[in-house]
């Protein structure tokens, strides 16, 4: 499927292609996962020069001034590539929302930092790992000029080379959404501790933990009690930037297993002329077309500010798993050697299996259709 795209988005698609073929090599995706910060700063530069972590933001921010649709299309090729780094932490989990609910000074700023390569990440899941108001714990008590916040957050993404951290926090008693609020934390205030976690996606995910760390007041983004809106709109900006991350790295498995089908000779004939392989990777093209249409049909409803809680639990649903079955049937037609940790098939199954469950895996986004349904 190839959807209309404007000359803009075809141009951004191409200059990210040939840029990430060149500069994220699989040999350099497998060094940074045993990297300790999981990025080449070097590369990281790059990617700022070119202007990709400024792409969302508004021109006054030192940003492009794009759409959530060009991000979209951007985040594709990186999924494409196996991109490794914070890409997502910053711009998206950080910016998106000091954009959504940051004051103009906070946006003038932060966005501009960002844009020019400042690392932030969004600090909001807990040791239970929900996604909903009533599983944030962490709390921020006013005393004098400043908050203190006490609590411990888990999977944090890139928090351990973060400059600055969004954290969501209780400020009020209860468990309803009108008692949280959002705050800028530098990284390196006193009395917070992080620590990497390992995971299947070999993604830098960390555990942080605030003991008393004081926030000056000015670092409340919006108003105090109320930082849950913002957080369910980075949300759904997240899941819908993660399904398209996940439909290029679809999109990438399938053709590596078509060119295999064609190549690898059995029986004396390659095995791509065998119905069972032909079907595997028929199956495959029929989920990853399900995959971008519902990934871009979300993407278009937010850049363009419309409703779209369905149609963004409609895409996450699918592709979450979708992912895995593109994914297991590529490993099928490979074989045994698709299996190895040498082969790049791997690279792409581990994080598709960790990119189903972020945002809400499948079942978490299914009830959030059914509650559109009134059930």
């Amino acid at each position: 499927m190839d959807l209309e795209l404007s000359e803009d988005q075809k141009m951004l698609r191409k200059t990210a292609r040939d840029f990430l073929v060149n500069e994220c090599t699989k040999p350099f995706v497998r060094e940074m996962e045993r990297d300790e910060k999981g990025y080449s700063p070097d590369l990281w530069q790059k990617m700022a020069d070119l202007g990709w972590m400024g792409l969302p933001f508004p021109e006054q921010c030192g940003g492009w001034g794009g759409s959530f649709l060009d991000l979209a299309v951007l985040m594709e090729e990186m999924g494409r590539a196996c991109l490794p780094g914070p890409f997502m932490a910053s711009v998206v989990l950080g910016g998106l929302t000091i954009l959504e609910a940051g004051s103009d000074a906070q946006q003038q700023q932060y966005l501009t930092a960002i844009a020019k390569g400042d690392i932030f990440t969004l600090a909001l899941t807990e040791p239970n790992g929900g996604y909903d108001a009533a599983s944030i714990h962490t709390k921020a008590t006013a005393h004098g000029d400043d908050f203190v916040i006490t609590g411990t957050k888990f999977y944090v993404p890139d928090a351990h080379i973060a400059s600055h951290l969004l954290v969501v926090a209780r400020t009020k008693d209860g468990a309803k959404e009108d008692g949280l609020s959002l705050f800028i934390v530098d990284a390196k205030s006193h009395g917070i501790k992080c620590t990497q976690l390992k995971t299947i996606g070999s993604d830098k995910q960390c555990e942080v933990v605030f003991d008393n760390v004081k926030v000056p007041k000015a670092n409340l983004v919006g108003k105090v009690n109320h930082g849950w809106p913002a957080v369910q709109k980075t949300l759904q900006l997240a899941a819908v930037a993660k399904c398209a991350e996940m439909v290029g790295a679809a999109q990438q498995v399938l053709e590596m297993t078509v060119a295999y089908a064609k190549e690898r000779i059995q029986f004396d004939k390659p095995i791509g002329s065998f119905q069972a392989i032909q079907h595997h990777c028929a199956n495959m093209l029929v989920d990853i077309d399900g995959m971008r249409l519902l990934t871009y049909e979300a993407a278009w409803l937010l850049s363009a500010d419309l409703p779209a809680d369905k149609e963004v639990a409609m895409a996450k649903a699918w592709v979450s798993d979708a992912i895995v079955r593109v994914a297991k049937l590529g490993h099928q037609v490979h074989g045994g050697v698709g299996y190895t940790i040498d082969h790049d098939l791997q690279l792409y199954y581990r994080r598709g299996r960790a990119a189903a469950s972020l945002f809400g895996d499948a079942n978490y986004h299914r009830e959030m259709i059914a509650s559109k349904l009134g059930l």
